[in-house]
Protein backbone atom coordinates (compact mmCIF):
# COMPACT_ATOMS: atom_id res chain seq x y z
CA UNK A 1 0.00 0.00 0.00
CA UNK A 2 1.47 3.22 -0.65
CA UNK A 3 1.92 6.19 1.61
CA UNK A 4 -1.04 8.51 0.22
CA UNK A 5 -3.12 5.38 0.04
CA UNK A 6 -2.62 4.45 3.49
CA UNK A 7 -2.97 8.26 4.32
CA UNK A 8 -5.99 8.11 2.95
CA UNK A 9 -7.63 5.28 4.37
CA UNK A 10 -6.55 6.79 8.21
CA UNK A 11 -8.34 10.03 7.35
CA UNK A 12 -11.47 7.90 6.23
CA UNK A 13 -11.19 6.00 9.78
CA UNK A 14 -10.80 9.14 11.31
CA UNK A 15 -13.80 11.13 9.20
CA UNK A 16 -16.09 7.75 10.60
CA UNK A 17 -14.72 8.18 13.82
CA UNK A 18 -15.20 12.20 13.98
CA UNK A 19 -19.25 11.74 12.85
CA UNK A 20 -19.90 8.77 14.79
CA UNK A 21 -19.18 10.35 17.64
CA UNK A 22 -21.20 13.46 16.73
CA UNK A 23 -23.98 11.07 16.51
CA UNK A 24 -24.02 9.24 19.92
CA UNK A 25 -23.48 12.41 21.77
CA UNK A 26 -27.12 12.32 22.50
CA UNK A 27 -26.44 9.54 24.57
CA UNK A 28 -24.05 11.16 26.90
CA UNK A 29 -26.37 13.89 27.05
CA UNK A 30 -29.47 12.45 28.15
CA UNK A 31 -27.56 10.43 31.20
CA UNK A 32 -26.96 13.85 32.40
CA UNK A 33 -30.88 15.13 31.80
CA UNK A 34 -31.20 15.65 35.19
CA UNK A 35 -28.52 18.50 35.05
CA UNK A 36 -29.89 21.97 33.54
CA UNK A 37 -28.92 22.22 30.35
CA UNK A 38 -26.95 25.65 31.00
CA UNK A 39 -25.05 23.79 33.72
CA UNK A 40 -23.99 21.43 31.11
CA UNK A 41 -23.05 24.12 28.41
CA UNK A 42 -20.69 25.41 31.44
CA UNK A 43 -19.23 21.94 32.12
CA UNK A 44 -18.75 21.50 28.28
CA UNK A 45 -16.76 25.11 27.93
CA UNK A 46 -14.89 24.50 31.52
CA UNK A 47 -13.46 21.49 30.85
CA UNK A 48 -13.01 21.75 26.96
CA UNK A 49 -10.88 24.80 27.87
CA UNK A 50 -8.90 22.84 30.33
CA UNK A 51 -8.67 19.71 28.05
CA UNK A 52 -7.33 21.68 24.89
CA UNK A 53 -5.22 24.12 26.85
CA UNK A 54 -2.87 20.87 28.01
CA UNK A 55 -3.02 19.57 24.62
CA UNK A 56 -1.56 23.04 23.17
CA UNK A 57 1.10 22.80 25.90
CA UNK A 58 1.69 19.22 25.01
CA UNK A 59 2.37 19.66 21.25
CA UNK A 60 3.66 22.79 21.73
CA UNK A 61 1.43 25.19 19.76
CA UNK A 62 1.34 27.81 22.34
CA UNK A 63 3.14 30.00 19.96
CA UNK A 64 0.35 30.09 17.72
CA UNK A 65 -2.18 31.72 20.52
CA UNK A 66 -0.17 35.43 20.50
CA UNK A 67 -0.55 36.52 17.07
CA UNK A 68 -4.48 35.72 16.77
CA UNK A 69 -4.77 37.44 20.63
CA UNK A 70 -3.33 40.58 19.30
CA UNK A 71 -5.10 40.99 16.13
CA UNK A 72 -8.19 43.13 17.26
CA UNK A 73 -10.14 42.21 13.71
CA UNK A 74 -9.89 38.60 14.26
CA UNK A 75 -11.10 38.60 17.82
CA UNK A 76 -13.89 40.61 17.27
CA UNK A 77 -14.91 37.89 14.66
CA UNK A 78 -14.11 35.22 16.51
CA UNK A 79 -16.47 36.49 19.12
CA UNK A 80 -18.93 36.68 17.20
CA UNK A 81 -18.66 32.92 15.54
CA UNK A 82 -18.29 31.75 19.34
CA UNK A 83 -21.56 33.27 20.24
CA UNK A 84 -23.16 31.47 17.39
CA UNK A 85 -21.38 28.45 18.53
CA UNK A 86 -22.23 28.73 22.50
CA UNK A 87 -26.16 29.41 21.19
CA UNK A 88 -26.06 25.79 18.84
CA UNK A 89 -24.01 23.72 21.71
CA UNK A 90 -26.84 25.13 24.22
CA UNK A 91 -29.50 24.29 21.74
CA UNK A 92 -28.57 20.79 21.38
CA UNK A 93 -28.01 20.35 24.81
CA UNK A 94 -32.05 21.61 25.76
CA UNK A 95 -33.30 19.68 22.57
CA UNK A 96 -31.88 16.01 23.62
CA UNK A 97 -32.91 16.41 27.43
CA UNK A 98 -36.59 17.82 26.31
CA UNK A 99 -36.71 14.80 23.60
CA UNK A 100 -36.52 16.32 20.65
CA UNK A 101 -33.32 14.36 19.24
CA UNK A 102 -35.40 14.06 15.85
CA UNK A 103 -35.63 17.77 15.35
CA UNK A 104 -31.46 17.92 15.90
CA UNK A 105 -31.28 15.30 13.15
CA UNK A 106 -33.10 17.20 10.58
CA UNK A 107 -30.93 20.57 11.57
CA UNK A 108 -27.89 18.39 11.00
CA UNK A 109 -29.53 17.34 8.01
CA UNK A 110 -30.41 20.66 6.48
CA UNK A 111 -26.78 22.07 7.17
CA UNK A 112 -24.69 20.74 4.36
CA UNK A 113 -27.31 22.26 1.80
CA UNK A 114 -27.23 25.53 3.61
CA UNK A 115 -23.65 25.84 3.26
CA UNK A 116 -24.09 25.70 -0.50
CA UNK A 117 -26.50 28.12 -0.21
CA UNK A 118 -24.21 30.61 2.21
CA UNK A 119 -21.06 29.81 -0.09
CA UNK A 120 -23.29 31.24 -2.95
CA UNK A 121 -24.58 33.83 -1.30
CA UNK A 122 -21.29 35.21 0.74
CA UNK A 123 -18.18 33.46 -0.76
CA UNK A 124 -19.38 34.02 -4.50
CA UNK A 125 -19.38 30.15 -5.14
CA UNK A 126 -20.74 29.02 -8.72
CA UNK A 127 -23.85 26.73 -7.36
CA UNK A 128 -24.70 23.98 -9.65
CA UNK A 129 -28.15 23.31 -11.55
CA UNK A 130 -28.86 20.02 -9.06
CA UNK A 131 -27.24 21.56 -6.30
CA UNK A 132 -30.00 24.25 -7.01
CA UNK A 133 -32.53 21.68 -7.21
CA UNK A 134 -31.76 20.04 -4.01
CA UNK A 135 -31.87 23.42 -1.30
CA UNK A 136 -35.20 24.39 -3.62
CA UNK A 137 -36.59 20.68 -2.02
CA UNK A 138 -35.02 21.34 0.71
CA UNK A 139 -36.99 25.01 1.49
CA UNK A 140 -40.09 23.00 -0.34
CA UNK A 141 -39.91 21.02 2.45
CA UNK A 142 -40.11 23.07 5.52
CA UNK A 143 -42.79 25.10 4.23
CA UNK A 144 -44.83 22.10 3.20
CA UNK A 145 -44.59 21.43 7.90
CA UNK A 146 -45.33 25.24 8.19
CA UNK A 147 -48.59 25.31 5.88
CA UNK A 148 -49.92 21.93 5.40
CA UNK A 149 -49.50 20.67 9.20
CA UNK A 150 -48.90 24.46 11.18
CA UNK A 151 -45.41 23.26 12.55
CA UNK A 152 -42.36 25.20 12.33
CA UNK A 153 -39.53 23.28 12.81
CA UNK A 154 -37.81 26.02 14.96
CA UNK A 155 -35.54 23.61 17.03
CA UNK A 156 -33.60 21.93 13.36
CA UNK A 157 -33.76 25.90 11.75
CA UNK A 158 -31.70 27.15 14.57
CA UNK A 159 -29.06 24.65 14.88
CA UNK A 160 -28.68 24.36 11.19
CA UNK A 161 -28.34 27.79 10.83
CA UNK A 162 -26.45 29.21 13.82
CA UNK A 163 -23.93 25.89 12.80
CA UNK A 164 -24.12 26.94 9.03
CA UNK A 165 -23.33 30.36 10.23
CA UNK A 166 -20.54 30.01 12.34
CA UNK A 167 -18.93 27.48 9.78
CA UNK A 168 -18.50 30.41 7.24
CA UNK A 169 -17.57 33.42 10.10
CA UNK A 170 -14.80 30.79 10.69
CA UNK A 171 -13.52 29.76 7.22
CA UNK A 172 -12.31 33.42 6.34
CA UNK A 173 -10.25 33.23 9.72
CA UNK A 174 -6.88 32.08 9.75
CA UNK A 175 -7.00 29.96 12.69
CA UNK A 176 -6.24 25.99 13.01
CA UNK A 177 -9.14 24.08 15.13
CA UNK A 178 -7.48 23.57 18.03
CA UNK A 179 -6.27 26.75 18.93
CA UNK A 180 -9.91 28.28 17.67
CA UNK A 181 -11.57 25.95 19.92
CA UNK A 182 -9.38 26.94 23.26
CA UNK A 183 -9.93 30.55 22.03
CA UNK A 184 -13.36 30.61 21.58
CA UNK A 185 -13.52 28.75 25.46
CA UNK A 186 -11.56 31.21 26.79
CA UNK A 187 -14.37 33.64 25.32
CA UNK A 188 -16.89 31.74 26.97
CA UNK A 189 -15.50 31.39 30.35
CA UNK A 190 -15.83 34.18 32.01
CA UNK A 191 -19.82 34.03 31.57
CA UNK A 192 -20.47 30.63 32.68
CA UNK A 193 -17.77 31.37 35.77
CA UNK A 194 -19.80 33.65 37.12
CA UNK A 195 -23.00 31.64 36.40
CA UNK A 196 -21.85 28.91 37.48
CA UNK A 197 -20.93 30.65 41.00
CA UNK A 198 -23.72 33.56 41.45
CA UNK A 199 -26.69 31.50 39.64
CA UNK A 200 -26.26 27.91 39.04
CA UNK A 201 -28.69 26.24 41.69
CA UNK A 202 -29.18 22.29 40.74
CA UNK A 203 -29.03 19.64 43.25
CA UNK A 204 -25.68 19.10 40.84
CA UNK A 205 -24.24 22.71 40.80
CA UNK A 206 -21.86 21.83 43.81
CA UNK A 207 -19.72 18.93 42.33
CA UNK A 208 -18.45 18.08 46.31
CA UNK A 209 -22.32 17.08 47.02
CA UNK A 210 -22.29 15.09 43.61
CA UNK A 211 -21.51 11.04 43.21
CA UNK A 212 -19.13 10.45 41.22
CA UNK A 213 -20.61 9.32 38.72
CA UNK A 214 -22.54 12.64 37.80
CA UNK A 215 -18.73 14.32 38.29
CA UNK A 216 -18.02 12.10 35.78
CA UNK A 217 -19.73 12.44 33.05
CA UNK A 218 -19.79 17.04 33.75
CA UNK A 219 -15.85 16.18 33.41
CA UNK A 220 -16.04 14.28 30.49
CA UNK A 221 -17.63 16.74 28.71
CA UNK A 222 -14.27 18.43 27.62
CA UNK A 223 -13.39 14.99 26.04
CA UNK A 224 -16.91 14.50 24.17
CA UNK A 225 -16.15 18.26 22.90
CA UNK A 226 -12.37 17.95 21.65
CA UNK A 227 -12.22 14.18 20.60
CA UNK A 228 -14.47 14.84 17.21
CA UNK A 229 -12.97 17.85 16.29
CA UNK A 230 -9.27 16.11 16.29
CA UNK A 231 -10.56 13.44 14.80
CA UNK A 232 -12.04 15.65 12.00
CA UNK A 233 -9.64 17.64 12.16
CA UNK A 234 -7.20 14.53 11.27
CA UNK A 235 -9.54 13.85 8.76
CA UNK A 236 -9.58 16.56 6.82
CA UNK A 237 -5.84 16.88 6.55
CA UNK A 238 -5.81 13.27 5.28
CA UNK A 239 -8.88 13.43 2.61
CA UNK A 240 -10.12 16.06 0.18
CA UNK A 241 -12.77 18.20 1.80
CA UNK A 242 -15.56 16.89 -0.94
CA UNK A 243 -14.92 13.57 -0.21
CA UNK A 244 -15.35 14.52 3.94
CA UNK A 245 -18.79 15.67 3.09
CA UNK A 246 -20.10 12.49 2.55
CA UNK A 247 -19.23 11.22 5.68
CA UNK A 248 -21.28 14.05 7.27
CA UNK A 249 -24.79 11.65 7.23
CA UNK A 250 -23.39 9.47 9.67
CA UNK A 251 -24.05 11.88 12.68
CA UNK A 252 -27.53 12.96 12.06
CA UNK A 253 -28.60 9.14 10.65
CA UNK A 254 -27.28 7.92 13.89
CA UNK A 255 -29.47 10.44 16.33
CA UNK A 256 -32.06 9.57 13.79
CA UNK A 257 -32.16 6.13 15.21
CA UNK A 258 -31.72 6.95 18.60
CA UNK A 259 -34.55 9.19 18.71
CA UNK A 260 -36.97 7.14 16.58
CA UNK A 261 -36.15 3.03 18.42
CA UNK A 262 -34.04 3.77 21.29
CA UNK A 263 -36.02 7.07 22.57
CA UNK A 264 -39.25 6.45 21.21
CA UNK A 265 -39.47 9.87 19.84
CA UNK A 266 -42.70 10.15 17.85
CA UNK A 267 -42.43 10.30 13.88
CA UNK A 268 -45.00 12.13 13.01
CA UNK A 269 -46.80 13.01 10.16
CA UNK A 270 -45.47 16.52 9.64
CA UNK A 271 -41.87 15.29 10.30
CA UNK A 272 -41.76 12.02 8.14
CA UNK A 273 -42.91 14.36 5.06
CA UNK A 274 -40.34 16.79 5.42
CA UNK A 275 -37.58 14.01 6.48
CA UNK A 276 -38.34 12.20 3.08
CA UNK A 277 -38.01 15.73 1.17
CA UNK A 278 -34.60 16.27 2.69
CA UNK A 279 -33.04 13.27 2.48
CA UNK A 280 -34.24 13.12 -1.90
CA UNK A 281 -32.38 16.43 -1.57
CA UNK A 282 -29.49 14.71 -0.23
CA UNK A 283 -29.49 12.40 -2.61
CA UNK A 284 -30.15 14.85 -5.23
CA UNK A 285 -27.06 16.52 -3.92
CA UNK A 286 -24.48 13.31 -2.85
CA UNK A 287 -24.98 12.35 -6.68
CA UNK A 288 -24.14 15.04 -8.24
CA UNK A 289 -20.93 16.06 -5.81
CA UNK A 290 -20.09 13.08 -7.14
CA UNK A 291 -20.67 13.12 -11.20
CA UNK A 292 -18.93 16.59 -10.57
CA UNK A 293 -15.90 14.79 -8.93
CA UNK A 294 -15.50 12.08 -11.39
CA UNK A 295 -15.57 14.91 -14.59
CA UNK A 296 -13.45 16.70 -13.05
CA UNK A 297 -11.03 13.94 -12.57
CA UNK A 298 -11.31 12.98 -15.97
CA UNK A 299 -10.74 16.82 -17.21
Amino acid sequence: MTDDAARSRQGVFFAIAAYTMWGIAPVYFKWLESVPALEILSHRIIWSFILVLALILVLGRGGRLKPVLQNKKQMLRLALATCLLGGNWFLFIWAINNDHILDASLGYYINPLLNVAIGMAFFGERMRNMQLVAIALAVTGVLIQVISFGSVPWVALALACSFAIYGAIRKRLPIDSMTGLWLETLILLPAVLIYMVLFASSSAADMTQNTWQINTLLIAAGVVTTAPLLCFTAAAQRIRYSTLGFFQYIGPSIMFILAVWVYGEPLATDKLVTFGIIWLALAIYSVDTLLFQQRSKRA
